[in-house]
């Protein structure tokens, strides 16, 4: 029981820290800030012509800047584009490029669910939202954000097979996008758009799946033809049952023959002969 009032004043000095840190943000300054920018700020004025250089500062369009004043951010927001003012000797600024920015990620060996090995690259656009999250939550924001997606892209793969990797990219383009933004989110980054470029192979895997669909090409190849033979059978078949039910029609289908063999320009003419003729030559010989 002796130990309870210790714990409940460790509870209540750590609650009055985080109070007083929490006044100091508030609050912004220190006295002896204040008087240091205020100095600063009058000599600023007074050798304005001397000062004016390092005071006037001119960003671009697409850029904001991130005021630092004695260490701590200036305003709420970062300013710009065009120019500001800032107080020398207790102000420096940082420059954050607000355009969209790509960047390829670099061939990774994945090991697939199927334990394939591949390597996959892919793109990734992305731009800052917020300069001064991008600033102060991060130290290298796009350094950070290309680790990032890479090991993103890692993670992902791996739990997809083949031929998951092969025909769903736009899948995993859309998770990895959902993942990175909301990872790169307290960075003050958007990511817009993620793309996976290419998936390369290994050569005996290649060769592999070449001669899988050269089988199978080859196996449809046969069916068909197979069909084919059998659906011309049933054709023939059909004309036999017609001609024979129709004797001189055996006889124009002979002269039609003659007439195709002789429309181009063959030296050799044949003569058909009927088989009924030839049992019939055959069946007078047996009787002599």
């Amino acid at each position: 029981m002796a130990r309870v009032p210790k714990y409940h004043n460790f509870l209540k000095s750590e609650f009055n820290f985080r109070a007083i840190d929490q006044n100091e943000e508030e609050e912004g300054l220190g006295g002896c800030s204040n008087c240091l920018v205020l100095f600063f700020t009058i000599l600023t004025i007074l050798f304005f012509p001397l000062t004016m250089w390092s005071a006037i500062k001119i960003i671009a369009e697409y850029e904001r800047a991130v005021i630092f004043r004695v260490g701590r951010i200036s305003g709420n927001k970062a300013v710009g584009p065009g120019l500001f003012f800032i107080i020398p000797c207790t102000d420096s600024f940082v420059k954050v490029d607000m355009r969209t920015i790509s960047f390829d990620i670099p061939p990774q060996e994945i090991l697939t669910k199927d334990s394939v090995t591949i390597r996959v690259d892919a793109v990734v656009y992305y731009k800052i939202g917020n300069a001064i999250d991008s600033v102060k939550n991060v130290e290298n924001a796009s350094s950070s954000t290309k680790l990032l997606a890479q090991t993103t892209l890692r993670n992902i793969l791996g739990t997809r097979s083949l031929s998951e990797v092969l025909s769903d990219r736009e899948a995993i383009s859309s998770e990895m996008l959902t993942i990175l933004d909301e990872a790169t989110d307290p960075w003050g980054i958007t990511v817009e758009r993620v793309e996976v470029k290419d998936v390369i192979l290994p050569q005996s895997l290649q060769r592999a799946m070449a001669a899988e669909a050269e089988a199978v090409r080859d196996a449809k190849a046969k069916i068909i033809a197979a069909e084919g033979e059998m659906n011309a059978s049933k054709s023939l078949k059909e004309a036999a049952d017609v001609i024979s039910s129709a004797p001189a029609a055996l006889q124009l289908r002979y002269l039609q023959t003659l007439t195709q063999i002789s429309a181009e320009k063959n030296s050799t003419i044949i003569f058909p002969i009927p088989i009924e003729m030839m049992k019939g030559m055959g069946n007078s010989g047996s009787r002599m």
